[in-house]
C-alpha cells in the first residue's frame, strides 16, 4: 500500500540547520533590536558565551585543539578588535579573559570605533589591560583571537593586515576567530584578498553563515562551532521556505540521518514492494564502476536489483554479486516499466566504448537511443559519463523525476551560463531549470530540488575523496530512490538523505581504519548499516568538526 501523506519536514527549519546569508543575520538582528533588546545586551550575550567556550579550551576541554589551547594555557592571548561591533564581541571576551585570570592583551589597528566598541575598549583599558601600540609579532606563542571584521565583510582587509594574517598562519599559538575570519566572505566562503585569517576554530553567532561551510572557506574555518543566541523560533519560521538546511552539523544535527523520513516499505512487502532498480553501468574501459554501483545499490537495501552490464563482467558477476540478475536489453521500454528505478552512467565511458552503443559519438543518435529513458515515468539517476550523454533541455523532456549527480566539471558542461555561482546558488538555479533534483558534489556537497528546497551536508572527510566513491554513491541513490517509489515515499529530500548517509559512511570508514581505509567497498560496508538508521553521537575523527555552544547559565 502506497502512502499517500506528505512527507514530513526533515530536518526542522531550527538553529541548528538552517543556514544564513550576512544580510539575513543582519536582518534578523535587527529585528531584536526593533523588538526592544538592547545592542549592548546582544553583545554582552555573545561576548559572554564566547569567553566561556574559550576558558573551557584554557580548562583543557578542547577535542582537537591542543595547539589554541595548549597556547592560551601556557602563554594567554591576544585580542585582534576591529572598530565595529565584532570589535566589540573580542573586547567583552578580554575583558572575562582578563577576570578570569588569563594573561591577556589587545590591539586595535583602528583608531576610531563605533561609540559601544569604543566603551568597551575604555572600560578593558580601566581594568589595566594592556592596549598593543603596534602590530603583534605573528610569531608570538600565545593564541591570537580575531575579531577585526566578523559577519558581513564585503572588502579585502587590506596590505597591512592581509600580510600579519598570512605571516600568523601556521605559528604555533594558533587563532580563533570570532563570527568570520577576517578576510573571508560570508556569503560565499572565498577570500576578498590575498590572505585570510586561518583559524583553528571558528566561533560562529546565532546561525551558521553559508560561507562558513562551502568548500573554499574550510581552509580558513578550521573547526567550526556554533554559539547559541536563543533566537526566537517566529524569526527562522519567517525565513523563505527556500533556505538552506545544514545536515549532520552541530547540536541535534549529529542525528539528521536517525531522524530522517527513510523509505519503509510495508512489512508484508515482497522483494518487488521493497524496490526494484536496474543499474546501467560500466564498459571493457571501467568495469569496477558497475561493480561499485552495484555494491552501493545492494547497501540500500532495494528487493530487486537488476544490472546491464559490459559482457566481460557479466560472464563473472554471480561469483561476487549473486543476487543481481543481468538485463540482456536494457534500454527496453516495456521491461523499463516493470521497474520502480532506473541508474544509468557510472563507468561508460566515451560514446566509442559505450557496450549498448557502440561507436556513437554524435549527441542526436545518442538522444534517440536513450528514447526509452525519457520516457521512462519512474525516476532516473544519472551519474558521470551518462550526464556526458544528455543535455539540460533532455533533462527538461523528462515523463519521470530526474536526479543527477555531477561533480564541478560535469555541472559546467551541463549548464555552463550557471558554473561560476557559489554551489547553493548553482544548484538551485540548475534544478528549477532543468527539473531535475541536483547533487553537486564537493567536500560540502549540496543538494536542491526543482521546488526550491535545498540541503547542505557539513561533514565529510578527506580520506574518502577517492575514485569510486561516486560510484558507491550513485547506486546507493538509487537503490533508496527504488525503495521509496515502491512505498509512495519518494521526494527529493531522498537524495539529500543519500548525500549525508555517503559522507558519513566514509568519515566512519576512514575513522576506524585510518587515512587509507576508506575504499569504496568499505564505505558500502558502512552504508549497508546507514540503510537501516546511521550511528549518532559523537563527531567523527577527520572531519570538520561542528558544535553548538550553549551560553554559560
Amino acid at each position: 500500500m502506497r502512502d499517500s501523506s506528505p512527507p514530513p519536514v526533515w530536518p526542522e527549519r531550527d538553529a541548528d540547520h538552517v543556514l544564513v546569508t550576512a544580510a539575513q543575520m543582519a536582518a534578523l538582528e535587527a529585528s531584536l533590536f526593533a523588538s526592544g533588546l538592547p545592542v549592548e545586551a546582544l553583545m554582552e550575550k555573545a561576548g559572554l558565551a564566547m569567553a566561556h567556550r574559550l576558558l573551557t579550551l584554557a580548562d583543557g576541554a578542547a577535542a582537537g585543539l591542543a595547539r589554541p589551547a595548549e597556547a592560551l594555557r601556557r602563554h594567554g592571548a591576544l585580542v585582534l578588535a576591529g572598530p565595529g561591533h565584532n570589535g566589540g564581541d573580542g573586547l567583552v571576551v578580554v575583558r572575562e579573559l582578563h577576570l578570569a585570570g588569563v594573561p591577556v592583551r589587545f590591539w586595535c589597528p583602528f583608531e576610531r570605533a563605533k561609540p559601544l566598541t569604543e566603551a568597551h575598549r575604555h572600560h578593558a583599558r580601566w581594568l589595566g589591560i594592556t592596549q598593543l601600540a603596534e602590530a603583534p609579532d605573528p610569531q608570538e606563542p600565545c593564541l591570537w583571537i580575531d575579531a577585526l571584521f566578523g559577519l558581513g565583510q564585503t572588502r579585502a582587509p587590506g596590505p597591512s593586515l592581509e600580510d600579519l594574517l598570512a605571516r600568523r598562519r601556521g605559528q604555533a599559538g594558533g587563532l580563533v576567530a570570532l563570527d568570520v575570519p577576517t578576510g573571508l566572505c560570508s556569503d560565499t566562503g572565498e577570500r576578498l584578498g590575498t590572505a585570510a585569517a586561518a583559524a583553528d576554530l571558528t566561533l560562529c553567532l546565532g546561525l551558521i553563515k553559508q560561507g562558513l561551510v562551502q568548500d573554499a572557506a574550510l581552509a580558513w574555518v578550521g573547526q567550526l562551532e556554533r554559539i547559541e543566541l536563543g533566537l526566537p523560533a517566529a524569526l527562522l519560521e519567517a525565513l523563505p521556505v527556500d533556505q538552506p538546511l545544514g545536515l549532520g552539523g552541530p547540536g541535534p544535527g549529529a542525528n539528521d540521518g536517525a531522524q530522517a523520513p527513510r523509505p519503509r516499505p510495508a512489512p508484508d512487502a515482497t522483494k518487488y514492494g521493497r524496490g526494484r532498480l536496474l543499474v546501467i553501468a560500466g564498459s571493457e574501459r571501467y568495469p569496477g564502476a558497475a561493480h561499485l554501483a552495484l555494491l552501493g545499490a545492494s547497501a540500500a537495501g532495494c528487493g530487486s536489483l537488476r544490472a546491464g552490464i559490459p559482457r566481460p563482467m557479466a560472464a563473472s558477476l554471480w561469483t561476487v554479486l549473486p543476487h543481481v540478475v543481468l538485463e540482456a536489453d536494457p534500454f527496453n521500454a516495456t521491461a523499463l516499466e516493470r521497474l520502480d528505478a532506473v541508474l544509468v552512467g557510472p563507468g561508460l565511458g566515451l560514446a566509442a566504448d559505450d557496450p549498448w552503443h557502440p561507436g556513437v559519438a554524435d549527441a542526436t543518435a545518442t538522444e534517440a537511443f536513450w528514447e526509452p529513458l525519457r520516457t521512462f515515468s519512474g525516476p532516473l539517476v544519472i551519474d558521470a559519463d551518462g550526464l556526458n550523454r544528455i543535455s539540460a533541455a533532455w533533462l527538461g523532456r523528462r515523463a519521470g523525476p530526474s536526479w543527477i549527480t555531477p561533480h564541478a566539471a560535469e555541472f559546467s558542461r551541463l549548464f555552463p551560463a550557471l558554473a561560476d555561482l557559489p554551489p547553493l546558488e548553482a544548484a538551485a538555479a540548475a534544478a528549477r531549470s532543468s527539473g531535475a533534483t541536483v547533487l553537486l558534489k564537493g567536500a560540502r556537497t549540496v543538494v536542491a530540488s526543482p521546488d526550491g528546497r535545498r540541503w547542505q551536508v557539513l561533514q565529510s572527510s578527506p580520506d574518502a575523496a577517492r575514485g569510486g566513491l561516486g560510484d558507491v554513491l550513485a547506486g546507493y541513490a538509487a537503490g533508496l530512490a527504488a525503495r521509496a517509489a515502491a512505498c509512495g515515499s519518494l521526494e527529493p529530500s531522498v537524495l539529500a538523505l543519500a548525500a549525508l548517509d555517503h559522507a558519513l559512511a566514509g568519515c566512519r570508514a576512514a575513522a576506524r581504519r585510518g587515512p587509507g581505509g576508506a575504499l569504496p567497498q568499505a564505505v558500502a560496508r558502512q552504508l549497508e548499516r546507514a540503510a537501516q538508521g546511521p550511528e549518532t553521537g559523537a563527531l567523527l575523527p577527520g572531519t570538520q568538526q561542528m558544535r553548538t555552544q550553549k551560553p554559560a547559565g
